[in-house]
């Protein structure tokens, strides 16, 4: 959400979306950038944002806007702050160095935006940087320009990079967000990117519309099918063991403990949504 636009700050109180990304970098103008600091403050304090997770994406520290947007950042009511184009762990610790000299919470969480090649390469030393880090987020608009590749409905061009982000990610037992689809007229191709997305690993994907994000929760949340059979995996695993057998045969596929444990993974992130609906709906 552009943190310049006070009306889309105010309409993301009612999106049906996990997190908020209240945007300071790229959809804000240089001349605006003071506006919108001030703006994205004043709305977090407000609150009123339900379950929604409010993540302020800072302007990098080299610019003459990231030192005061990592200090306003860490006295708001954010709950987590989106480093942009990350190249470095010294950056993750130099930004966490700002926010704790700031009076920020010790608990802050960090998020690291990896859009660049060199970021790219460096993914895992950046992804062990601190205990405060909690999720990678690949800017596939920004590697597409620096690889000099161009955008395609495979995303061939981008998907060595988001494997490598995503290794890192999960080697550090941190959070994934897939990167944006900028064609918002493509509303196949966006719902084929989601599914590849998920198919690779990706926790969740970061949008750049409201219209999105019907399709996103849909393609990211487990379906019934897909929950009932993570339910009977983890039955027909447990009667297994009870007897001393470690696998077991479950609609025709070999079932071990690596299964029981993505099964219980997709039952507890059903839940989860399900809660969150109940909640929004109470």
């Amino acid at each position: 959400m552009p943190g310049s636009n006070g009306r889309a700050l105010e309409k993301a109180r009612s999106l049906d979306a996990d997190v908020l990304i209240l945007d300071l970098e790229d959809a804000v103008a240089p001349a605006s950038k003071a506006e919108a600091r001030r703006l994205v403050v004043e709305d977090l304090a407000r609150g009123g944002h339900g379950h929604r997770e409010r993540v302020v994406r800072v302007n990098a520290l080299a610019t003459p806007w990231g030192a005061e947007d990592l200090a306003a950042a860490a006295r708001s009511a954010a709950d987590a702050v989106l480093l942009p184009k990350v190249e470095s762990a010294d950056e993750v610790r130099e930004a966490e160095r700002r926010l704790d000299a700031a009076g920020g919470p010790p608990e802050l969480p960090l998020w690291a935006m990896i859009e660049t090649p060199r970021g790219v390469l460096r993914a895992a030393e950046i992804a062990a940087a601190s205990p405060r880090l909690a999720c990678l987020v690949p800017g596939t608009s920004d590697l597409v320009k620096d690889l000099r590749a161009r955008h395609t409905p495979s995303r061939l061009e981008v998907l060595t990079s988001l494997s490598i982000v995503l290794l890192a990610a999960r080697a550090h037992g941190l959070a994934a967000l897939d990167g944006v689809f900028l064609d918002l007229s493509d509303d196949a191709g966006f719902e084929a990117s989601c599914r590849q997305g998920r198919d690779l690993g990706f926790d969740g994907k970061t949008l750049v519309h409201p219209r999105t994000i019907e399709a996103a929760n849909r393609v990211f949340s487990p379906g019934e099918d897909e929950v009932a059979r993570a339910r009977r995996v983890i039955a027909a695993h447990a009667e297994a063991e009870a007897v001393g057998r470690g696998v077991v045969v479950v609609d025709g596929r070999l079932v071990e403990a690596l299964h029981v444990e993505e099964a219980r993974r997709l039952v507890d992130l059903a839940g989860s949504i399900a809660a969150r609906a109940v909640r929004s709906a109470g």
